[in-house]
């Protein structure tokens, strides 16, 4: 596996080995042990997985503490356009994003840190998006952006009337009318 630094502080990228044959292929997908020593302790205690069509935007999402979570996200099938947007106040690339695309064809894995906004958008005809989780979830802790917020400006690559919204997603504020907390905060969930 390779893990590999994004410019944003706690961003990774991990690249299984992927080995084929006339029969298919096997890549490891998680390693605890690796994980470690390249990104630090992390236990994951729930996976989940969704469904989505060509344009379904899901995001921009997060848990306030004392449920906020850090994610490692991949795609099963299909392609997708995923996105991480630093709102820890104190970091030097609070309002900044990454973006990563993650299909069944490159495995990549995302990892995302607690104190990012978290989201994605669906660019093949299908795709089945999986998540490990380090906390559970809590509908009264979610907290989120609107995807067009102009502060942040993310590029989804997809015409914006093809794009497909939930409903409580079209209603989220922008970045400039919220409250986001430290790093520490993140982390010691208050």
């Amino acid at each position: 596996m390779k893990f590999n630094k994004l410019s944003i502080s706690g961003l990774w990228i991990i690249e299984p080995q992927v080995f084929g044959d006339n029969r298919g292929y096997f890549c490891e997908t998680f390693k605890k042990e690796l994980f470690e020593q390249n990104i630090g302790k992390v236990t994951f205690v729930q996976e989940n997985e969704s469904s989505s069509s060509y344009g379904v935007l899901r995001g921009l999402h997060l848990q306030r503490p004392p449920y906020t979570q850090a994610k490692l996200v991949s795609v099963a099938l299909g392609k997708v356009l995923d996105v991480a947007v630093d709102v820890r106040t104190d970091s030097p690339t609070f309002g900044k994003y990454e973006i990563v695309e993650l299909s069944d064809q490159n495995k990549r894995r995302f990892f995302i840190p607690r104190g990012f906004l978290h989201g994605f958008v669906v660019l093949s005809e299908k795709a089945i998006f999986q998540y490990k989780v380090d906390n559970i979830y809590n509908k009264d802790s979610e907290q989120g952006i609107i995807y067009n917020d102009p502060t942040i400006n993310v590029d989804w690559q997809i015409e914006p009337n093809k794009m497909v919204f939930s409903e409580k997603d079209l209603k989220l504020k922008t970045l400039n009318k919220q409250d986001f907390y430290t790093t520490n905060q993140y982390q010691t969930n208050l």
